[in-house]
């Protein structure tokens, strides 16, 4: 077993003993933190974020024709109208292609410790880079976007502003980069939750403490902790029994594929939980669509436990304490196309 997933074992055995000690708002802020919006400059890396790079990823998020088909953009599947993803259990990508797996929010991806349900991507300039080339998603070449982008003056201009150190700035790469520091500002800050850990004891009434209190006590804070609560570990899905192939296909070895380790067989990065109750279906096979099920869901086959009907309806009103204030982002007006401009395929 990899030291990662001992140190996971070994965080699932203690936080629930530590949600014991003291009172409840103490217990909290030892396993998780508030969003400060103003941590992201300092958890980017080597992409400083600045206004003219976060404008261009604003209109590049947004822009379909980053697709081969020029009709699919990073909005298609991270929807900022609801939580950030799609609608569907799977997204659909070029040629309606259905995907193998559930669009993973973009709203405080920025505190993941990695990208993708399998931590592929190691931040998201890595993770913009993805879905471009997927032949299942938009079905691009780095070329092929760098000579749409240049095609277009405006462009041209807005790249030159983001990237003024560049002698050639309209590179895929820095398509990546703008989309990242675009992205880093997706955080939902002021949740019911943030306002109680930092000081708020009646930000919560008593039904969705008692879901606080469970949440650790049972376990669920072992793998949902910190800032996004969750997002930050990789774990072995069905740790105690198997969930339904359905919930959890046997064809998706999860992480196994990124490490080549047999060991790494269905383990996935924790799902981050920050504003969970608004965007079902939920795991990555987007099979369930409701919290109350996907919570059952892990308490019987990750944690081993069965919770009476009072207990996950309280466990459910603590997870709708954790949509904090959407982004209010609005639909760019985009740079227009050129004779140059290559066609949609």
């Amino acid at each position: 077993m990899s030291g990662l997933r001992i140190a996971a074992t070994s965080a699932m055995l203690l936080l629930p003993a530590l949600a014991h000690a003291g009172d409840l708002r103490a217990d909290a802020n030892a396993v998780f933190k508030p969003i400060d919006a103003s941590s992201v400059n300092a958890v980017v890396k080597n992409n400083a974020i600045t206004p003219a790079k976060i404008e261009l990823g604003h209109k590049l998020f947004f822009d379909p024709r980053l697709s081969k088909s020029q009709i699919i953009s990073c909005n298609s599947c991270h929807n900022l109208g609801t939580g950030g993803v799609d609608a569907g259990s799977t997204s659909i990508g070029h040629g309606w292609a259905k995907g193998p797996r559930r669009a993973p929010t973009v709203l405080n991806a920025v505190f993941n410790v990695a990208q993708f349900w399998d931590g592929r991507a190691v931040d998201l300039k890595a993770q913009a880079k993805g879905p471009v080339q997927a032949d299942v998603e938009m079905n691009n070449t780095p070329a092929a976007v760098e000579a749409t982008l240049k095609s277009m003056p405006a462009y041209v201009v807005e790249f030159r502003t983001a990237f003024p150190t560049d002698a050639n700035p309209v590179t895929f790469d820095n398509m990546a980069n703008a989309i990242e520091a675009f992205e880093a500002t997706l955080t939902t800050p002021n949740s019911k939750f943030d306002k109680f850990l930092l000081g708020d004891v009646n930000a919560l009434n008593d039904t969705e403490k008692k879901g606080l209190r469970l949440f650790m006590d049972k376990g669920c804070s072992g793998c949902h902790s910190g800032v996004n609560v969750g997002g930050n570990g990789y774990f072995p899905f069905g740790a105690v029994s198997k969930p339904d192939a359905t919930i959890m296909p046997v064809a998706d070895r999860g992480r196994a594929k990124v490490t080549k380790d047999s060991a790494d067989d269905f383990v996935f990065r924790s799902a981050p939980l920050r504003n969970v109750a608004l965007r079902a279906p939920y795991f990555h096979s987007g099979a369930v669509w409701t919290l109350e099920e996907a919570v059952d869901v892990m308490a019987k086959d990750q944690l081993g436990v069965a919770l009476a009907p009072d207990e996950d309806a309280a466990i459910v009103a603590f997870l709708g304490t954790l949509n904090g204030d959407q982004p209010k982002i609005s639909y760019p007006i985009l740079p227009a196309r050129t004779n140059d401009t290559p066609r949609p395929q």
